[in-house]
């Protein structure tokens, strides 16, 4: 062994050895490269999709008012609602009254308002099998006399004896037109997931009905959920429409409910305006 060579003076082996790469772990490299990515995913998450987070809620999604459990919506809008759809029925004509004198229905349709106004005064957040029965029974209640003076009221125009003017025609097929539109949303607003109680408890998973906020949440509080006012405005268009706008029915019960409310919102308009103004003519 030449021992007089110097051990800091490399050889030409080690100059080799030294010009060689380093190998790297392939399983360390895909470690770091699957971190990076989800350190990136998250960086885009919280530009692109801040929606959903509550201020001061350190950056936890919260999950959308209307899967959750809630405290109930207020009661006045549908309480409006249903006080408006009695005051209309004394603007239709007395001819086309389903009971004489025409004071009875109204009374017993606000007996029943009240009573249900004194079961939930404030917020719709307990239900019995009485207060939900009582609440079906008074949206019955105005769908038969409304249904009824919109039948009678089409029979007299097709039969040609109305007896109305223009003026008296116009106000009593838009009275009958605007009690449907106020009916069909309380069918909706009380059958969807089971009513509004059973949506404020989160008892249903899946809707009847897809509203924007459903499906674009960025454009909405995380505290939103359906009330009497969405689905009045939603009653108003597919009556003014003649078919879905922006409330898209997902159950065959509210696909059939909405075709139901098209076909006698088109019936009652048609024959309304047809009918006054060939009397004009």
């Amino acid at each position: 062994m030449d021992e007089s060579r110097e051990p800091s003076q490399p050889g030409p082996q080690d100059a080799e050895h030294r010009l060689r790469p380093v190998p790297h772990n392939p399983d360390a490299r895909v470690l770091e490269g699957i971190r990076a990515l989800h350190d990136r995913i998250g960086q885009l998450e919280r530009l692109v999709a801040p929606v959903g987070r509550a201020a001061g809620d350190a950056g936890q999604r919260v999950t959308p008012a209307w899967r959750r459990a809630t405290q109930g919506e207020p009661r006045w809008q549908v309480t409006l609602a249903v006080a408006a759809a009695i005051a209309l029925q004394f603007v239709v004509q007395d001819r086309f009254e389903l009971v004489h004198p025409r004071w009875v229905v109204p009374v017993l349709q606000g007996a029943l308002g009240v009573g249900l106004v004194i079961a939930n005064p404030r917020r719709l957040n307990r239900e019995s099998r009485v207060t939900r029965m009582l609440s079906l029974s008074l949206v019955v209640l105005l769908s038969a006399h409304n249904a009824w003076a919109a039948g009678a009221l089409v029979v007299a125009i097709v039969k040609g004896n109305s007896g109305l003017d223009p003026a008296q025609l116009l106000i009593t097929g838009g009275a009958i037109w605007l009690t449907n539109v106020i009916i069909f949303a309380l069918w909706y607003w009380e059958l969807d997931r089971g009513g509004p109680v059973a949506r404020a408890h989160a008892t249903r998973l899946y809707p009847d009905f897809m509203f924007v906020q459903m499906t674009s949440p960025e454009m909405a509080s995380p505290h939103w959920e359906p009330a009497f006012g969405d689905y009045l405005y939603m009653a108003f268009t597919n009556a003014a429409a003649f078919s879905p706008t922006d409330v898209m029915p997902l159950s065959r019960w509210a696909k059939m409910a909405m075709l139901l409310q098209s076909v006698v919102s088109i019936v009652t308009v048609a024959l309304v305006v047809a009918r006054a103004v060939n009397i004009l003519a």
